[in-house]
């Protein structure tokens, strides 16, 4: 060994190093380097994953920083080594010095203070020709880079070193003379390095376009930054070579390796010190508060479910379950652990902040329930304490916490005030250059038109929960490979997206995880600092700053949550219900209502049972029971799956519930014989085979991983005990297998159970108070256009009305009116309605009454709230319906209507009128409109659609009712269920809302069109002859009929549909009658019937509804039968809404 590299960049500075982790011991392993200097830049991100990466290859780390340095107003790097475990913690120091709280992007370095503050043990090279000493010799400033050399050999003594490095660059020919000058006039021994970026000269091309990836910029820029085919990991004998006239140079590589006797390690967890109260222990604390809490819970929630002469003995199993776990958080040292948990939820709490029922393993724990951690009795639901703690599987305890997520932020606050700001900070995660995402960045460096490179794209599969890598796509996708082979700038797309797919491209915040730790975070880990967050970050993931010692804790946004707490106060609020003290957590589990209302599969909204695959499912397993609720969210889930059709078959009594053993049969008898849970394994093990359950947690782990020799153990004891416990060794080979089978994708109660819970409140909050349900989802669900048109549709389907926006009674969010029987649209979900200007408007409202015209709305809202695109939205969305009918009218005025409010607002400023009087006298405010008929029902719909995103009061298809249902119509609400794996073929009707034109491979175009219809959207493909026939029909909002082919595509839990034959609607209406409903009014009917008159003969009936204030509803039955086009019904329909 004769050169070891100290200048190598990893995959962790940040889309500049290509370096991946894992690369980095076999590099040192095939050039015969026993240790490796890692500097990325301006940061340690990688430094204990790099550690442990390389130590379990026999590798040293050597633990340094490329650090910005700001001295003789040169900002420029320097290199430090840690050399011991002080040195390390000073880099620490350093590091997070660049990210402090009063530093910018702009000043992001250290300054020679902090260096001097923090330099004992670390080793400094002074950074080459782009350190501060070569570009001030650059700069001609050479009495001040004299007096830096002077300045940092004070500061580093005998650990300083003038670094050379060779990559054939001018400035480096021009500095290295004055290093070599510097190196023999003030005694500073020469060190040679090689900046390394990338593994190998083949990769400068990929680093090239990670540069440009980086910069925005494109490859064939000159004017940018570029790193030479040189900075790669070059051999011990190239080094050699390169610095054969300074043979010193290499030899001090080794010298400074020798000098380091520090790697970074990982340490035992480190928990913070919880006060308590009355000096006791955290042991007696946690004890003292889980026996308060046990005889509240025993009292409220277990006590009534139970004759009273069972109490005393159940109070014993919980003690006795109590003591069990006590014992073991103790001797595992956690109490502390469970004691802050507990404080932040009871805090939580106390402020009203909704916290869930618990979440993952940690709700199989009794002290979790009796400290309110969680909201699931263990006991009552056969949750398993070992599944979350096993003593004989050392690891930290993890509590998944869901907070309200509009107030998770207030909790996270309270705990860095509690424990000091510089002991609390959220966790780094790491952007990675993904398949996908890596070809459409090096598309666009390299200016491969975006169409062809979205073409590439769409070859790759697209499957966030298991990604498919470049290489496993070009595998498995024909076409792929054909492109790669017939077009050059394909495969150099694909070969360049394959090197640098899988490295880091940005740092964000982890958006849950947060660490307490029992010190300044800084002494531990490196700090970081996000923009977009108030906490400061740690440096490292969340897998190495738990190794580094700091205790993870999770502090997750929940919508479901939210929705539930603003249902709830909604209920409280409102007088029909007589409920002022109504909590969710108080409800009955056995509420005939929820589960009538469930066998309705009326789920939309409810918490986890939504999707078309699980409203299947319900509707054959008729829920009748929590646990029926529970065992759907475990067993609706890839694997378990399989086990659906024998669950429902001996739910439902249609098959017989077997057991292989009679000791199976209390295990299994609530999922009736089927194996839903872990915790039914773990208790298998336990009954039949002598496991204890901490054994047996091991053996769930070991089935999981089937590792095959450990299988063989396993079985081997799993069958010896079960034969001592009188059970057949055939029968207890097959228990076995079946164990195995299912533990390999089995899913955990305890995580089950509480979301079983979260759906069962959300599905009786629809059951018993429906308005106020629906009003709080649409409030979270505001800026999905889509679900809101969703709940619009369910809100009908349940007999209520949505009542339309109103600048008179609507409010930010969505609201009841029990009177109506409805829910009133929320202003802020009208587009460009921001919640400020809501308030505004409401507080006005408030304040001084309704508005009684749109003068009268102008004098009192001041006009700089209100631009015109708002007002534009605010008219079509119908929210002056209430004072002005004429939707066009105000429409064609806006621009008399801003100039109004602005004289309004002028007079308000110079004082002469007050802020809430109408100033009539002095501004004159009765604005003149323009004269003009209301929007056609088709473009007030179209426009409605414009400032909602949906159609709310109609649809443009209501027109065709009578039409539709000839055509044989299929809604696209009921497509999902329509649709099977073969293709089937269905009619369609629906309102075009979007189209997109593409092109083939083969040069042949086609389009994704989107259309609308009264239940819901829908897309669909249109190809290159069918397309043809139509372009110039294909307008948007114009309604069309279709003849199309529908195929599931499971894998996604969707459907596709191609359209097979497509005309517009009108050409088909021919044969629809037409009723029209119009208000008393002897001279318009007259008008009207005259008109029907002069329409040509057909085959359309109509149906004129006459309405009268006080007496009966007339119905004329026209005998003329009509020609009803498109035109010809609109033109009607507009006559009746004069």
């Amino acid at each position: 060994m004769q050169f070891i590299h100290l200048r190598v960049h990893s995959a962790y500075s940040l889309a500049e190093g290509a370096v991946k982790v894992k690369a980095l011991p076999k590099l040192c392993s095939n050039n015969n380097m026993p240790a490796i200097g890692i500097t990325d830049t301006n940061n340690l991100f990688g430094a204990l994953e790099i550690a442990s990466c390389c130590a379990n290859e026999g590798i040293q780390a050597i633990m340094g920083i490329q650090i910005d340095v700001n001295i003789h107003n040169v900002t420029a790097p320097l290199v430090l080594f840690a050399q011991s475990e002080k040195g390390y913690r000073h880099l620490l120091k350093l590091a997070s010095y660049l990210y402090a709280v009063d530093r910018t992007s702009e000043d992001r370095f250290i300054t020679l203070k902090e260096l001097n503050t923090y330099h004992e043990d670390l080793i400094c090279l002074t950074g080459g020709h782009k350190g501060p000493v070569g570009q001030l010799i650059l700069n001609n400033k050479l009495d001040d880079a004299k007096q830096l050399i002077i300045d940092l050999k004070e500061i580093f003594k005998d650990k300083i070193y003038i670094e050379l490095q060779r990559h054939s660059l001018p400035d480096q020919q021009q500095t290295e003379p004055v290093f070599l000058q510097y190196a023999d006039h003030f005694n500073i021994p020469l060190v040679a390095t090689n900046d390394v970026f990338f593994e190998n000269k083949k990769m400068h091309e990929a680093h090239d376009a990670l540069l440009c990836i980086a910069e925005g910029r494109y490859v064939v820029d000159d004017n940018r930054r570029k790193a030479t085919p040189e900075h790669y990991f070059k051999s011990q004998e190239e080094m050699i070579a390169l610095f054969d006239d300074i043979p010193e140079a290499i030899i001090n590589t080794v010298q400074i390796a020798k000098r380091i006797h520090f790697t970074a390690k990982n340490h035992p967890p480190i928990l913070p010190r919880f006060e308590t109260d009355g000096g006791r222990t955290e042991e007696e604390e946690l004890k003292f508060c889980s026996l308060k809490g046990l005889e509240k819970r025993l009292r409220e929630e277990v006590y009534p479910l139970h004759d009273e002469s069972k109490h005393k003995v159940l109070k014993e199993d919980y003690l006795k379950r109590l003591d069990y776990e006590l014992g073991i958080i103790n001797k595992m040292g956690f109490p502390g652990y469970f004691l802050i948990v507990a404080d932040f939820i009871r805090w939580a709490k106390s402020q009203d902040i909704p916290v869930g029922p618990g979440r993952g393993s940690g709700a199989g724990s009794l002290v979790a329930w009796v400290m309110t951690i969680t909201d699931m009795d263990p006991i009552r639901f056969g949750l398993i304490f070992e599944r979350f703690l096993n003593p004989e599987r050392v690891s930290m305890p993890d509590f998944d916490v869901d907070f309200c997520q509009d107030r998770r932020d207030e909790v996270i606050k309270y705990v860095s005030k509690k424990y000091g700001l510089d002991q609390v900070a959220h966790i780094i995660t790491f952007g990675k250059l993904q398949a996908r995402a890596v070809l459409r960045d090096v598309g666009r460096v390299l200016q491969i038109p975006y169409g062809q490179v979205g073409k590439i794209c769409d070859l790759v599969p697209n499957n966030p929960a298991s990604p498919v890598t470049l290489a496993e796509a070009v595998e498995g996708e024909p076409l792929l490979q054909e492109a790669i082979r017939e077009d050059e700038n394909v495969a150099r797309l694909v070969d360049i997206g394959k090197q640098l797919e899988g490295l880091y491209r940005h740092a964000s915040t982890h958006a849950a995880g947060v660490v307490i730790g029992d010190r300044r975070l800084d002494e531990l880990v490196p700090i970081y600092r996000d923009d977009k967050s108030e906490l400061s970050v740690t440096q490292f993931n969340m897998k190495y700053v738990e190794n580094a010692g700091l205790v993870k804790f999770d502090f997750l946004g929940l919508k479901t949550l939210t929705v539930i707490e603003f249902a709830s106060k909604l209920v409280r609020e409102h007088a029909p219900y007589e409920n002022p003290n109504f909590k969710i957590q108080s409800i009955p589990l056995d509420d005939k209502k929820t589960f009538e209302l469930l066998c309705r599969v009326e789920t939309i909204g409810i918490f986890q049972l939504e999707s078309s695959g699980m409203k299947d499912i319900i509707k054959k397993l008729k829920p009748d029971q929590f646990e029926n609720l529970i065992a759907l969210v475990a067993l609706y889930r890839p694997g378990p799956m399989d086990d659906i059709p024998r669950y429902l078959a001996c739910k439902n009594g249609e098959a017989e519930v077997y057991y292989l053993h009679p000791k199976l049969e209390p295990i299994l008898s609530p999922t009736f014989g089927v194996m839903v849970y872990q915790e039914q394994v773990m208790h298998i093990a336990q009954v039949l085979g002598g496991y204890s359950l901490g054994a047996a947690d091991l053996l769930r782990r070991a089935m999981g991983k089937k590792i095959k020799s450990e299988m063989n153990a396993q079985r081997a004891l799993f069958t010896e005990g079960a034969i001592k416990n009188g059970v057949k060794d055939k029968v207890a080979r097959q228990i076995f297998d079946q164990m195995a089978k299912f533990a390999g994708y089995g899913f955990n109660k305890s995580h089950s159970a509480p979301y079983g819970l979260l759906a069962y409140q959300t599905a009786y909050l629809k059951a018993n108070y429906p308005l106020e349900f629906f009003a709080a989802s649409m409030t979270y669900d505001m800026q999905n256009t889509d679900k809101l048109n969703i709940f619009r549709q369910d809100i009908v389907k349940c007999g209520y009305k949505i009542l339309s926006p109103d600048v008179n009674h609507s409010h930010a969010h969505f609201t009841v009116d029990h009177k109506k029987q409805g829910v009133r649209y929320a202003l802020t979900a009208i587009k460009n309605a921001g919640e400020q200007i809501v308030d505004v408007l409401v507080q006005e409202r408030v304040k001084n009454g309704l508005f009684k015209s749109i003068d009268d709305f102008v004098t009192r809202v001041d006009v700089k709230v209100l631009n015109k695109r708002l007002l534009e939205n605010l008219i079509t969305a119908g929210a002056f319906d209430s004072i002005h009918t004429n939707r066009r009218q105000l429409f064609d005025s806006i621009d008399m209507i801003i100039k109004q409010g602005q004289l309004v607002a002028k007079e308000r400023a110079s004082k002469q009128a007050s802020l809430f009087a109408a100033p009539k006298s002095q501004t004159g405010t009765d604005i003149h409109l323009v004269q003009c008929c209301d929007f056609s029902p088709v473009d007030k719909l179209a426009k409605e659609f414009s400032a909602l995103g949906f159609y709310l009061t109609a649809h443009p298809l209501d027109m065709y009712k009578t039409v539709l249902p000839k055509l044989n119509v299929t809604n696209a609400k009921d497509l999902n269920m329509v649709a099977t794996e073969k293709a089937t073929l269905v009619n369609l009707a629906g309102v075009l809302l979007t189209k997109q034109e593409k092109t083939s491979k083969s040069g042949k175009k086609f389009a994704f069109v989107q259309f609308s219809d009264a239940s819901d959207t829908f897309e669909c493909v249109l190809f290159s002859e069918t397309l043809n026939n139509i372009r110039e029909n294909l307008i948007e909002g114009r309604a069309f009929y279709m003849e199309a082919s529908l195929k599931k595509d499971v894998e996604n839990d969707t459907f596709r549909i191609a359209i097979n034959m497509i005309q517009p609607l009108d050409t088909m209406t021919g044969k629809g009658d037409l009723i029209l409903g119009i208000a008393h009014d002897y001279k318009r009917i007259d008008d009207l019937i005259e008109t029907i008159k002069r329409t040509t003969h057909g085959d359309s009936t109509i149906t004129i509804k006459v309405h009268h204030p006080i007496l009966p509803q007339v119905i004329i039955k026209l005998p003329q039968q009509a020609n009803l086009d498109f035109k010809e019904r609109e033109r009607l329909l507009s006559m009746v809404a004069m």
